[in-house]
């Protein structure tokens, strides 16, 4: 099996998933238009000078974006149950083909997920310049490497079992500090927040207002956490494709 043929089935398997459609697109979206719909009219959520539609509509692309991107750890897990990882490695198959393949395929269910909130987004009110779209969302694009990263760390060190409350758990976590449900300005939650890839997911929303989005801690923080988190996914992949 070559790169090219486990990328697709990788991307043909994710897809038929049902649980990605509720989790990455089906709740998040309800729980924008039950949010954001009765808040239409607030121009300055609760002084964030970003209108409440488009401050849950990042809020919760980041939701869905973080479940799509860390939810690869749970069919790398299944993959190591069922043995499938195991028959792999007799494949002409490399390392990097492998995880390149998860990557890609937790990128293209992010993609679907933060494609439906905007489009929800612009048919609750949200009006941005094209050139405003493109800055959010290849911050988004930059600020979901470090989940990547964990989803793999995740899938090679837990088991089908533990695996499903880890996930959920830590995204739902990430999301309370960092400013999901409402902005986090101050306090201890913002300042754990500052030290958090996720928060600098939902400030990505930002660029709406002319400024300066992410500032350099911004990016010591995304970049960091990805260099960190990725070393940790090598170790377990290495490890875990290590025992006989």
């Amino acid at each position: 099996m070559n790169g090219v043929i486990y990328t697709r089935y990788e991307l043909v398997r994710t897809f038929r998933n049902r649980r990605f459609f509720l989790f990455s697109l089906a709740f998040p979206l309800i729980l924008y238009y039950i949010i954001a719909l009765p808040n239409r009219a607030a121009h300055d959520f609760s002084g964030s000078g970003i209108s409440a539609p488009l401050y849950y509509m990042v809020g919760l692309a980041s939701f869905g974006t973080m479940t799509s991107m860390v939810s690869t750890g749970t069919r790398i897990a299944g993959e190591r149950q069922s043995g499938w990882t195991r028959q792999l490695r007799i494949t002409p198959l490399t390392p990097r083909a492998y995880v390149g393949a998860k990557v890609l395929a937790a990128y293209a269910t992010a993609a679907l997920s933060l494609a439906t909130l905007y489009v929800s987004g612009v048919i609750v009110g949200v009006g941005l310049p094209a050139s405003v779209w493109l800055e959010m969302t290849g911050l988004i694009v930059i600020g979901l490497l470090p989940f990547a990263a964990l989803g793999i760390t995740l899938g090679h060190l837990l088991t089908v079992d533990a695996i499903g409350p880890a996930m959920g758990g830590t995204v739902s976590l990430l999301a309370l500090v960092s400013g999901t449900w409402f902005p986090v300005t101050h306090g201890l939650l913002h300042d754990i927040g500052q030290v958090l890839p996720s928060y600098w997911l939902v400030q990505a929303g930002r660029v709406s207002l002319h400024g300066q989005a992410w500032g350099a801690l911004a990016w010591v923080v995304v970049l960091g956490w990805t260099a960190l988190l990725g070393v940790l996914a090598a170790l377990a992949y290495r490890r875990d494709t290590g025992r006989v």
